[in-house]
C-alpha cells in the first residue's frame, strides 16, 4: 500500500490520536489546599522582616538589581492571589471548561514566591544558585520522562526507566574510566562512555520489549523484575569490582560546562540555561526533536497510531510490534543517556543505587505531563525545582524543617499526579500487548 494511502487513513482519526479533554475537581481542590496552606504560614507563623531575592552573581558580566520585599506584606498578598485563582478554577470548571495550563503554572509561581518569601525572611536567597541546581537535577528526570513518553506512546509501559538510568550511569562511569586510563584522551573517553551508556539502555529496553511484546509477559512485573535486576547487577559489580579497582575502573572523568557566546551573558537566563554541560545542551535538543518527531513527521504518526489503535495501523500496513519493539529500545538509549548525568555528567564515581529512585520520579512525570513531552519537561523540571529548594533552605537556615525538605520532592509528585493534573487519559492500547488475528 502506497505512503500516501497510508497517511490518508490514519491521519483521518484526531479524536483517537488526542487526550480527551474532560474537566475535574481535583485541580480547584488542589489549589484550595495550598491556599489555606499558605494562610496558615501568614496567620500561625508570621516572620517579620524582609526577603532578599539575589538574581546575579558576581562573576555574572550584567548585574541584576536584587529584590527586597516585606515577609508578611507579601505573603498576605500572595495569598489573595491564590484565593483570585481559586475561585476562578471553580468557575471554570463549574462551566464545564477545563483548568488551563497556565493558571497552574501561575498558581505554582505565587505560591512558591510566597513560601520562599515566608521561608528566607531576614535572609538572602540566590537565585541563580537555585534555578540553576534545579535545572540540573531535573536532567536525567527529563531524559527519563521522554523515555516514557516514547515507550507509552508505542503502548509499552515503560516501569524500568529506573533500571536504563542506572545501567547507563554504570556503563558510562566504567567505560570513561577504563578508556581514560588506558588512553589518556578524555574527550574519547567521555564520548565512549556516553555511546556505551546509551547502548546499556537500549539492551534493558529490548529486554522489556522482548518479554512485553513477543511473549505477552505483564509490562509492570517486566519493569519491577528489570528495575531490581539492574540493581542487583550494579550494586555486585560495583562491590567486587569497582570499588577493590577504583582507580582504574571508577574514575571518570567529567563533561566542562560550555558557555555559549551571548546567550550564556543573558541576565539570569544565560547563566541557568547556557553556562551548562553537554549533556543539558544534548537534552535541549531531546525534548526538541521528541516533540517535532511525535506530533509533526510520518514516525510519530506510526508511534501514536500503534499506541491508540494498533489493529487499525496493522490494517495499513504499519508492522506493530515491530515498531513498538525499536521505539522502547530508542527509549531505553535515550534513558541511557540520561543515566550519564550522575557519573561522567558530574564527575561523579559511580555508587549503589545512585539514581535513587529518578526513573519513578520521571514515571510521575510522564502521567503530569499527560503523555506530551514538552508538559513533561516542565513537570520534570517542578520535581528538580523541589529536589534543589531542600539544599537552598538548609544553606540559609530556614525553620523549615529538614525531615519536611526531604519529603519535598515525593509530595510534590503525589500532588501533582493526583492533583493538579486533573483527569488524562493514557494511549488508549497503552500495556495491552498486540495479538495478530
Amino acid at each position: 500500500m502506497s505512503k500516501t494511502v497510508e497517511h490518508h487513513r490514519i491521519a483521518p482519526q484526531p479524536d483517537a490520536l488526542a487526550t480527551t479533554v474532560v474537566t475535574s475537581w481535583k485541580a480547584p481542590i488542589a489549589f484550595a489546599i495550598f491556599t489555606l496552606i499558605a494562610l496558615a504560614l501568614a496567620v500561625f507563623a508570621p516572620r517579620p522582616g524582609e526577603t532578599t531575592f539575589r538574581w546575579s552573581r558576581e562573576s555574572d558580566a550584567i548585574q541584576v538589581p536584587d529584590l527586597t520585599v516585606p515577609v508578611m506584606q507579601a505573603l498576605w498578598a500572595v495569598v489573595a492571589l491564590l484565593a483570585v485563582s481559586t475561585l476562578y478554577s471553580v468557575l471554570l470548571v463549574r462551566s464545564k471548561r477545563r483548568v488551563p495550563l497556565w493558571l497552574v503554572v501561575v498558581f505554582a509561581i505565587l505560591f512558591m514566591f510566597g513560601f520562599l518569601t515566608w521561608a528566607g525572611a531576614g535572609a538572602s536567597l540566590p537565585m541563580i544558585g537555585l534555578l540553576f541546581g534545579s535545572l540540573s537535577l531535573a536532567v536525567p528526570l527529563i531524559y527519563g520522562s521522554l523515555a516514557g513518553v516514547i515507550g507509552e506512546r508505542a503502548g509499552v509501559v515503560n516501569i524500568a526507566i529506573e533500571a536504563q538510568l542506572l545501567s547507563g550511569a554504570f556503563t558510562g562511569a566504567v567505560v570513561a574510566s577504563v578508556v581514560n586510563t588506558s588512553t589518556g584522551q578524555q574527550w574519547f573517553a567521555l564520548i565512549a562512555g556516553t555511546i556505551a551508556a546509551m547502548v546499556s539502555g537500549m539492551l534493558v529496553g529490548m529486554v522489556l520489549a522482548a518479554f512485553a511484546i513477543k511473549y505477552f509477559v505483564d509490562q509492570v512485573i517486566v519493569g519491577v523484575v528489570l528495575n531490581v535486576l539492574v540493581v542487583g547487577l550494579t550494586s555486585f559489580f560495583f562491590s567486587q569490582v569497582l570499588a577493590p579497582n577504583a582507580a582504574a575502573m571508577n574514575t571518570p572523568p567529567r563533561f566542562d560546562r560550555l558557555h555559549i557566546p551571548v546567550l550564556g551573558d543573558i541576565p539570569i537566563i544565560g547563566p541557568v540555561f547556557f553556562q551548562q554541560t553537554i549533556i543539558v545542551y544534548l537534552m535541549y535538543a531531546a525534548v526538541a526533536l521528541v516533540y517535532i518527531g511525535l506530533f509533526h513527521t510520518r514516525w510519530g504518526l506510526r508511534v501514536r497510531a500503534v499506541g491508540e489503535h494498533p489493529q487499525a495501523a496493522d490494517t495499513v500496513g504499519i508492522k506493530v510490534n515491530r515498531t513498538r519493539f525499536w521505539n522502547v529500545a530508542l527509549a531505553g538509549a535515550i534513558a541511557g543517556l540520561g543515566g550519564t548525568f550522575f557519573t561522567i555528567g558530574s564527575g561523579i564515581a559511580f555508587n549503589k543505587e545512585m539514581t535513587a529512585g529518578a526513573g519513578f520520579i520521571a514515571l510521575a512525570a510522564v502521567i503530569f505531563g499527560q503523555w506530551d513531552p514538552i508538559k513533561a519537561t516542565l513537570a520534570a523540571l517542578l520535581f528538580g525545582f523541589a529536589s534543589n529548594l531542600q539544599n537552598t533552605l538548609s544553606v540559609i537556615g530556614s525553620p523549615v524543617p529538614s525531615e519536611f525538605m526531604l519529603m519535598l520532592p515525593y509530595v510534590v509528585t503525589i500532588f501533582a499526579v493526583a492533583g493538579l493534573v486533573g483527569k488524562s487519559r493514557a494511549p488508549a492500547a497503552d500495556g495491552k500487548p498486540y495479538i495478530k488475528s
